[in-house]
């Protein structure tokens, strides 16, 4: 463990001074009862605190609402997912035998998770200036290409409604098709409907990221923008 525990740490540019930290965070609550759940909920907050400190700073004149927009992208799972691929934490995840059978360490929601769990163990074992030193170090090129006015900073749930209200339409209706799999890997099914345009389907690991892609595909369908 201790040769893939120093291949993470040279990923994350951080070393733990307590290793035992950096194993819970890695640990999935399917592989045992003392696993990241608690480290996740500590690393969420503090995720959310560092992206609005930095985003405060960084745009001085932005509203309350742009502030709020930018950090949703930010700090909204497929980011937090993507980075845990850049660093390849799939790779280092300890998970029972059931999530390593259905590739649970592809799962956007894990790894996800495992990124704010870091951050919460990095937090015990050194403390709030070592969080603010990595998060800013990990966030540093999307950060950097953020405006606090663009349009593609707003989420497509938002765009769509500001869209259809620029023409004094109907707001969009979001219908809840289904739910399958078990409780901890489950798939919902979203429809978009708009009058007068056939509806638009969508799914993802929560209700918010299927209602997210119909509503992003909503806006292909007419013609707003282009495909995915």
């Amino acid at each position: 463990m201790k040769s893939s525990l120093d291949k993470l740490e040279r990923k994350l540019g951080y070393t733990f001074k307590d290793p035992e930290l950096a194993v819970l965070a890695l640990t999935h609550r399917s592989y045992g009862g003392n696993n990241n759940e608690r480290l996740e909920f500590l690393g969420d907050s503090i995720v959310n605190f560092l992206i609005a400190e930095d985003l405060y700073q960084r745009f001085p004149d932005a509203r309350e609402g742009q502030l709020s927009r930018l950090r949703a992208l930010m700090v909204r799972g497929r980011t937090l997912a993507e980075l845990a691929r850049e660093f390849e934490l799939g790779d280092f995840l300890l998970l029972g035998s059931g999530e390593l059978k259905s590739g649970g360490f592809r799962r956007e929601s894990i790894l996800a998770d495992v990124v704010e769990a870091l951050l919460g163990a990095i937090y015990l074992d050194t403390g709030m200036d070592a969080c603010r030193e990595r998060v800013q170090a990990w966030f540093s090129t999307r950060l950097i290409a953020l405006s606090a006015t663009d349009q593609n900073n707003k989420d497509p749930k938002t765009r769509l409604q500001e869209y259809l209200q620029s023409r004094q339409q109907k707001l969009p209706e979001y219908e809840l098709l289904s739910i399958e799999g078990k409780a901890h890997a489950q798939t919902f099914k979203v429809s978009c409907h708009i009058d007068g345009i056939k509806a638009s389907e969508g799914e993802g690991s929560s209700r918010r990221i299927a209602e997210q892609q119909s509503a992003s595909r909503a806006l292909i369908a007419i013609g707003v923008e282009g495909k995915e």
